[in-house]
């Protein structure tokens, strides 16, 4: 990948970009109040199952959403913007997708990366998720489709990783040790999302599901998904 291009998504995926990702654990906070992961073997088991989640699920519909901000095609930009937005099964993660979606639109808009094209496009969308924006801003900054999907990944488990540091708690170099073992779970994670067909999407996950509603009710928290 060309130097620029990889300048470009370091920054998109940086933890510092203000789109709120930091105040998410996508589920793990509910499962460390229930003693599900409580070291760093716990930890690594539960990420790579919520990576194989994803891989099925939210990875290949950026995929596809990276192909048709780059083929300018609203109407497919549309379709699985509304198909992920509607797979969203519980208030929390639909609210998290919609909120940093919508800060990374605005970002995209206040930057003044992308074209009128691509502009048209983001702001027809009645929500924007965040894959949306993510695959936009991609687009827009000439990263590589397979850099991009592999960037939002790592964004996601890093953020996991971080959750984990903070409240299970484990270390600094735990994090980090935990962090490079899920580098090949990673890279499988994104190869399976661009081999799925479209009638092998699947976003069932009703463990996640679960934690996901405990969390909306749990009485001490400190993230907000």
């Amino acid at each position: 990948m060309h130097s620029t291009a990889l300048l470009r998504l370091l920054q998109l995926a940086s933890p510092s970009l203000p789109i709120g990702a930091y105040t998410y654990s996508q589920g793990l906070e509910a499962a460390i109040e229930a003693g599900m992961i409580k070291d760093e073997g716990s930890a690594r088991a539960c990420i790579t199952e919520l990576l194989s989640v994803a891989a099925d699920f939210e990875a290949p519909v950026l995929w596809r959403l990276l192909k048709a901000f780059s083929a300018r095609d609203g109407a497919a930009v549309t379709r699985w913007t509304e198909c992920f937005a509607a797979a969203r099964d519980t208030a929390e993660f639909r609210a998290e997708t919609i909120q940093m979606g919508y800060s990374l639109g605005k970002l995209v808009i206040e930057l003044k990366i992308a074209d009128d094209s691509l502009l048209n496009i983001l702001s027809s969308q009645p929500e924007i998720p965040l894959p949306t924006a993510f695959a936009c801003a991609a687009e827009a900054l000439a990263v590589p489709h397979e850099a991009a999907l592999l960037g939002l990944l790592f964004s996601m488990i890093e953020n996991q990783v971080l959750a984990c540091v903070k409240s299970v708690p484990l270390g600094q170099v735990s994090g980090q040790r935990l962090l490079l073992s899920l580098h090949p779970a990673l890279e499988a994670a994104a190869s399976h999302a661009q081999r799925l067909e479209d009638d092998e999407l699947c976003n069932w996950a009703p463990g996640l599901s679960l934690l996901s509603m405990q969390h909306e009710v749990q009485y001490s928290r400190i993230y907000r998904s």
